[in-house]
């Protein structure tokens, strides 16, 4: 197969991955086994997230504006802590940014001192395939929660710190991102555009981080320049038009459905594995 039509299918997996809960880091694992590019293609991997990245600054764009403004207010608090309370209290946007910051928390912890560990204790096929039908069970259980949950506005820094340790068990192949994240949302009472945009954001440093951690000193490659822009534009397209319409999925149907893809890929996966 060329290596430009390669490059098209996986980042239409990244993006397509990245938002809607089956797990990017999962299926691009099985695909490059699939294409006999496992553990040469770093490079590529790091791309695509850029262009997935890239796709929820675009959609949150007037948020992150928000945000950023709101924000200016930190090193104040930074010298002056007596302020945080009040800021917190009276500023529902700079208090959203804070709670962003202690989400972050979890998953640059275990990142920096344990990512290794958790990669190789699912470093097979079927590690991935189990961790992909788990993935299924967290999407089943969340099934209709957070029709009626709360707004960021009652968002606590439990609500937070709970959702980024649901973020840094993804860092794990075959476990979904935005699947833990937003079922850990719904699970805590959010509602799910709540749980959603919440996890989307989240999502902005952890991607960094990995991308940085992921980068250092391996930066080779075999595809050409021109298939890079090629995967890289295909991820962001497929993301962004993922993540549209998994919004738009949200307001109205059952999260639990992606579950029976996660079982499906999952049990083949595992079946696969152990019988080649």
């Amino acid at each position: 197969m060329p290596l430009l039509v390669k490059a098209v299918i996986l980042g239409l997996i990244q993006g397509l991955g990245e938002f809607i809960p089956i797990s990017s880091s999962g299926h691009l694992v099985l695909v490059q086994i699939l294409f006999g590019l496992v553990g040469s293609e770093v490079a590529f991997d790091v791309a695509l997230h850029l262009g997935t990245l890239a796709v929820v600054f675009i959609f949150y764009r007037k948020t992150l504006t928000v945000l950023f403004l709101e924000l200016r207010f930190l090193p104040g608090v930074l010298v002056c802590p007596v302020r945080l309370k009040t800021l917190y209290q009276t500023r529902p946007d700079f208090r959203f940014g804070l709670l962003l910051i202690i989400g972050t928390l979890p998953v640059t912890l275990i990142g920096l001192f344990f990512k290794d560990i958790l990669e190789k204790s699912f470093d097979s096929t079927g590690g991935v395939g189990a961790a992909l039908v788990i993935t299924g069970i967290v999407l089943r259980l969340a099934g209709r929660r957070g029709r009626n949950g709360r707004e960021a506005e009652y968002m606590t820094i439990s609500d937070a710190f709970l959702i980024g340790l649901a973020q840094s068990v993804a860092i794990v192949p075959g476990f979904s991102r935005s699947g833990f994240t937003i079922c850990a949302g719904l699970f805590l009472g959010l509602s799910r555009l709540t749980a959603a945009r919440f996890s989307f954001l989240l999502s902005i440093p952890a991607i960094f981080g990995a991308v940085i951690l992921e980068a250092k000193g391996r930066l080779e490659s075999s595809f050409t320049a021109l298939q890079f822009v090629v995967g890289v534009v295909v991820a962001a397209v497929s993301g962004y038009l993922a993540l549209a319409l998994l919004i738009k999925f949200l307001k109205k149907d059952d999260f639990s459905v992606f579950s029976w893809w996660c079982w499906a890929v999952g049990l083949l996966t595992m079946a696969s594995a152990a019988l080649f």
